[in-house]
């Protein structure tokens, strides 16, 4: 059955605080009991926490993330072993990329050497029982020969799947409900996040008042904030039905700034929201 859960990636300083099984305890106790786990140091004990998680608390890990150029995220050319036996020893069979290397974005060519290097691990991956997903922002969404990075991605490293993140989606200029019928079949794996629109800052009507149009207009082109789900403008329960209706196994909770709110604090209105638009059976 499908659920609703949290991407842990915006409780990454909890974690560093408290360490991970608090923070999968405390998830549990508001409600949660899956995650996608990303931007969380994989170490030895960080690792045997989550899976004391896993077998104490029932924690489902229903993806974990890795990267192809190191960062925040394991490297699936230099840390392969270790990521499949991360996996192994947390029950999880998804593995996500969450974002390509900035670098593939400078030229044609480095995207595809980037897809080929995926296309190679998500062979290697399958191999192991793993299946790997790319997780888009907006910037995929650009066009070259008339075809999105997006599709390119698809195209070229054909046997990775799709996580579909519906906030990024929204500020590419594309349609979330459109985006989830399209790319049917291939979403397991869905990110909720509210595309808010914020109020403008009294500061940047004072630098108007004073001539500083260019601040001003800074504020003004600034003002898309991420949201709790609910919060923003996004149709919830158009978005929610499609990504079931085209497979979504979870759909996972992530907001990747708070604006000085605790993230537990966040993610009680998202969830909220969620039981209240019907949703509740999923948590």
């Amino acid at each position: 059955m499908p659920r609703i859960g949290v991407q842990m990636m915006m409780l990454k300083n909890k974690v560093e605080e408290t360490g991970p099984y608090e923070v999968l305890r405390r998830l549990k106790d508001s409600g949660f009991n899956a995650v996608e786990v990303s931007q969380i140091a994989m170490t030895p004990e960080n690792v045997a926490e989550m899976r004391r998680a896993k077998d104490e608390l029932g924690t489902d890990f229903g993806a974990l993330s890795a990267s192809l150029d190191g960062g925040p995220n394991d490297s699936l050319l230099d840390d392969f072993d270790k990521i499949v036996d991360d996996a192994r020893n947390l029950g999880a069979t998804r593995l996500r990329i969450g974002m390509m290397p900035f670098s593939a974005l400078a030229s044609h060519e480095a995207l595809l050497d980037f897809c080929r290097q995926a296309e190679t691990v998500s062979t290697r991956l399958a191999a192991e029982g793993i299946s790997l997903y790319y997780h888009n922002h907006h910037v995929e969404f650009a066009k070259r020969g008339g075809s999105t990075l997006l599709d390119i991605i698809r195209a070229e490293a054909p046997t990775m799947r799709l996580e579909i993140d519906v906030h990024w989606v929204q500020r590419g200029g594309k349609d979330p409900v459109r985006t989830l019928e399209k790319y049917s079949g291939l979403v397991d794996l869905v990110h909720l996040k509210d595309y808010r629109i914020g109020e403008i800052e009294p500061a940047a009507f004072e630098a108007l008042q004073t001539g500083d149009y260019a601040t001003f207009m800074q504020a003004f082109a600034a003002v898309v904030q991420f949201g709790e789900v609910g919060e923003g403008n996004l149709e919830w329960t158009e978005i929610i039905d499609q990504a079931l209706t085209s497979g979504a196994e979870y759909l996972l909770i992530e907001q990747d700034q708070q604006y000085g709110r605790d993230p537990y604090d966040c993610l009680k209105i998202s969830r909220d929201n969620l039981v209240a638009l019907g949703y509740e059976d999923l948590l």
